[in-house]
């Protein structure tokens, strides 16, 4: 359980028809706000629609990375294939230079055919794309972590590959994805953090199960992995402007990021978005990614730091939410 592990929240940054003078404007004032982590997503084309115009991930990252001061940097997530892992692990030990200790490799097996297809990248089948995960996995641990690193696998091999210069410490792993089988295996043997998409925000109590089981037979300790949730969150003054601004919300996301929002989602008042974090603490995250909604998302980001961090800022983490 993650009762005992103080709640990070990440939020993430413009970037799907965004300039990227509104990107860095929220980034500044979410390090600003407190925030743990700043996320990006990484995808080559817009989603669901390719033709939407997106920043690169971590070309945005490393710029991100010059302007803020705090937070951590991610992806949610990073696929194989797009790039060879050893430059990958190359990228983001450089952007660890510029923000020291404060890079977090999110990694995932990708699933978005026409990014792949349409620019020349493999995109075999899962149980291939979750091989290339793990063997990308260990080639950029090696990297960071040995003089020289030798790897041979089925999709990636390096040999007596140097990169220079290392993060002073390993950045941390995030795994990201659904599968209770490999990619939850993989997490087990390999992540600091294991992440929950959004569309399957409703299935989090089976997913953490299902994790602790791995954890359990790869012989680790189901606490030492933290659990985090990529989540929509719907915040106004009160119920009635949360309600209000949810009606809108599931019109937008609909299937994808929307799922069971009303249900399962964070959304209301600040008392009643507690309310929800703490559903979730008690399915064991202690992390939460944020896409907040509205269309300058600093705003709703200003409520929540004012509101939801502040309280947990000033209250014991076991404490009971105040009521709606």
């Amino acid at each position: 359980m993650s009762m005992s592990r103080p709640l990070r929240f990440g939020v993430t940054l413009p970037q799907i028809k965004r300039s990227w003078q509104e990107a860095r404007a929220a980034a500044i004032e979410f390090d600003r706000l407190g925030y743990d982590s700043l996320w990006v997503c990484d995808h080559l084309y817009g989603v669901p629609a390719p033709q939407l115009p997106i920043l690169e991930a971590w070309t945005q990252l490393a710029a991100i990375a010059a302007i803020t001061q705090r937070a951590k940097l991610g992806t949610l997530v990073t696929p194989p294939f797009f790039r060879n892992p050893a430059v990958l692990a190359k990228q983001i030990a450089t952007i660890d230079q510029i923000a020291p200790g404060r890079v977090i490799a999110g990694l995932g097996a990708g699933w978005f055919p026409p990014e792949f297809e349409q620019t020349g990248c493999d995109f075999p089948s899962t149980r291939e794309r979750l091989r290339a995960l793990e063997e990308t996995v260990e080639i950029m641990k090696r990297l960071w972590t040995e003089e020289r690193a030798t790897f041979e696998g089925r999709h990636f091999s390096v040999q007596e590959a140097l990169c220079e210069p290392k993060p002073e410490v390993p950045p941390e792993i995030l795994i990201g994805g659904g599968g209770e089988q490999v990619t939850m295996a993989i997490a087990a043997r390999h992540a600091d953090t294991w992440n929950n998409m959004a569309i399957a925000q409703a299935e989090l109590a089976r997913k953490s199960e299902a994790l602790d089981r791995r954890c359990e037979e790869a012989g680790r300790d189901p606490a030492s992995i933290e659990k985090s949730q990529q989540c929509v969150v719907v915040i106004g003054e009160d119920d009635a402007a949360g309600r209000a601004k949810l009606e809108k919300a599931k019109k937008v996301y609909g299937g994808h990021m929307g799922g069971a929002l009303e249900e399962h989602g964070l959304w209301g008042s600040p008392e009643r978005v507690i309310e929800g974090i703490e559903r979730h603490r008690e399915l064991g995250v202690s992390f939460f990614v944020i896409e907040f909604f509205g269309r300058d998302t600093r705003e709703p980001a200003a409520l929540f730091a004012e509101s939801v961090m502040k309280y947990y800022a000033t209250t014991s983490t076991a404490a009971t939410p105040p009521s709606t």
